[in-house]
């Protein structure tokens, strides 16, 4: 996915490279020890299969605020003063955004 062109028709463009960027370090960063934990694609970097990040229930914890990560721990991911908590009673699973971007290319 390119930094510089949104997959989600809603999300700015700032946003997102700011978002692309937060992902791309946690990848490097983090993400032989995030599978290590058992955090799936859809709870890292999920969104709503028809609606993309406009409905941020469904957003996986590294889409909603476009921060980098400080560190990960079996069911949260730091970001300094908040965390992004992957097994939330009741909360819908999404699909990668990649998957929702190549959905929307399709159409």
């Amino acid at each position: 996915m390119r930094p510089n062109s949104s997959p989600c028709r809603y999300l700015g463009a700032a946003a997102w490279a700011n978002i692309h960027e937060a992902c791309t370090d946690f990848i490097e960063r983090f993400g032989a020890e995030a599978v290590r934990l058992g955090w799936t694609a859809p709870q890292l970097f999920g969104v709503h299969p028809q609606h993309g990040t406009l409905r941020i229930d469904w957003c996986g914890v590294m889409i909603t605020g476009g921060h980098k990560a400080i560190g990960i721990e079996q069911n949260r991911i730091l970001f300094g003063n908040v965390s992004g908590h992957r097994n939330t009673p009741g909360a819908p699973t999404g699909i990668p955004i990649w998957e929702f971007a190549a959905r929307a290319q399709k159409a």
